[in-house]
């Protein structure tokens, strides 16, 4: 029988993945994918919780489709912040990015 207990632990799991890839990593577009690693793992913490706590409400599943949204948006805002980066600078690591630098 599949508790609580495990969809916590396999959130945790994911989340400390993505946490130690996004800090770990130089290149932009790994780090994006890890942060959406990390927010999919907070996802199925929500949709968890609201199963096995309250499942006759939906608003877990509401709580994180709306999560997914606005990461969805985040990630479009990212990768077009990351093109025109790269049209400028011609590289995607983060160490050789010095826009605010004079």
């Amino acid at each position: 029988m599949i508790t609580l207990n495990h969809f916590l632990t396999l959130g945790a799991i994911l989340f400390c993945i993505g946490l130690f890839g996004a800090l770990s990593k130089r290149n932009i577009i790994a780090i994006m994918m890890f942060l959406e690693l990390m927010t999919n793992a907070v996802n199925l913490s929500l949709i968890s919780f609201s199963k096995y706590i309250t499942p006759i409400t939906i608003r877990g599943q509401i709580f994180a489709i709306f999560v997914m949204v606005v990461t969805a948006a985040e990630i479009g805002l990212g990768l077009a912040i990351v093109l025109c980066i790269y049209r400028s600078r011609e590289t995607t690591q983060i160490d050789e990015v010095n826009l605010l630098k004079w």
